[in-house]
């Protein structure tokens, strides 16, 4: 295989989490170590909160919108960084974990130190710090508490003494953080208030997000069990928690209409009945167990049920997006 040009390497990267064979440069390496694969799940949430803005009617300052969606993408980073120096640290991640089998730990396999590891946190923190000042001095103590609250939740889902993951804690904690903490705190940061409307319409797509942290539980239970890490998906077993995530799903869905009739969504949104055929392959996915081996090229085995469900994450987020675009423009 020829070398990648670098937008090809940048590419692979993102659609894998995995570095490409080869010397990295600096923007592939930095891709790598932060996981910004799963970045647009954050993307997402943050243009949600400026779309409901503007279907809201409500007056949006821009520049501390950008501030603040730069902020949560960057919080977003230094979760991913921290999740890898915590795991690795009370013993989690492994060599033979499937945290370094789907894609190369950063310490375990060499790639940085656990110095330089801590170092790139504290400098993603230290901005979003800085954000987190700017916003502040402009909307008051509510943004601090926004920020505060997904920073304690995320360092705290890996983190001793709580370790949130470890007692079934850690999947709640992500409807929290990628609902209210996220869409409320950059809509408030846009408009210096936080409706319960917006409260509400976060919902649909936090739980949508969850469902690719359930899938990746469910991936590693044979892993976590023995460990004592108790997912929630350990908690539940296997057959359970496959048939809990699907639920999931489906309330992606009906939430979405309710909060149609309800007015609180545009009657665009609608439109993720678009991923319904997708939603339809990735239902019978869930509907058996893992297979024992990727009956499918899968650059992120062991993973089976994550990459399923965040394709369709992918897919139902972006027609919701679409429906949210359509629905600022015509009002209804």
């Amino acid at each position: 295989m020829g070398r990648r040009s670098l937008p090809k390497r940048w590419l692979y990267v993102l659609a894998t989490t995995n570095p490409p064979e080869g010397e990295l440069d600096p923007v592939t390496r930095w891709l790598w170590l932060t996981r910004a694969g799963v970045l647009p799940m954050t993307l997402v949430a943050a243009g949600l909160a400026g779309l409901l803005a503007v279907y809201r009617d409500a007056s949006v300052d821009w520049l501390l919108f950008t501030s603040a969606a730069v902020g949560i993408v960057l919080a977003h980073m230094a979760n991913n960084l921290m999740n890898d120096l915590f795991d690795l640290e009370v013993g989690t991640d492994t060599a033979d974990y499937p945290r370094n089998l789907y894609s190369p730990h950063p310490v375990i396999s060499g790639a940085v130190t656990r110095g330089r590891l801590v170092g790139y946190a504290l400098m993603v923190n230290v901005v979003c710090l800085v954000i987190m000042i700017y916003l502040a001095a402009e909307r008051g103590w509510p943004v601090v508490a926004f920020a505060l609250g997904g920073f304690l939740l995320s360092a705290a889902y890996t983190a001793p003494p709580l370790r949130l993951k470890k007692h079934g804690l850690g999947e709640p904690t992500v409807v929290v953080v990628w609902g209210p903490l996220m869409v409320g705190g950059v809509y408030y940061a846009a408009t210096g208030s936080i409706p319960l409307a917006v409260v509400l319409a976060s919902l649909p797509y936090a739980i949508l997000c969850t469902t690719v942290l359930m899938g990746k539980h469910i991936d590693k239970a044979p892993w976590d069990g023995p460990a004592g890490t108790r997912t929630l998906p350990v908690i539940l077993g296997d057959a359970l928690a496959r048939n809990v995530t699907r639920a999931m799903f489906l309330t992606f869905y009906l939430l979405v209409a309710v909060l149609v009739v309800a007015t609180i969504l545009p009657v665009f949104t609608l439109l993720v009945v678009l991923s319904y055929p997708l939603l339809a392959r990735v239902w019978k996915t869930f509907g058996v167990p893992k297979p024992a081996e990727s009956p499918v090229p899968n650059p992120v085995w062991p993973l089976w049920f994550a990459p399923h469900a965040f394709l369709l994450t992918r897919r139902a987020g972006g027609l919701l997006i679409l429906g949210m675009v359509v629905g600022a423009i015509v009002g209804w």
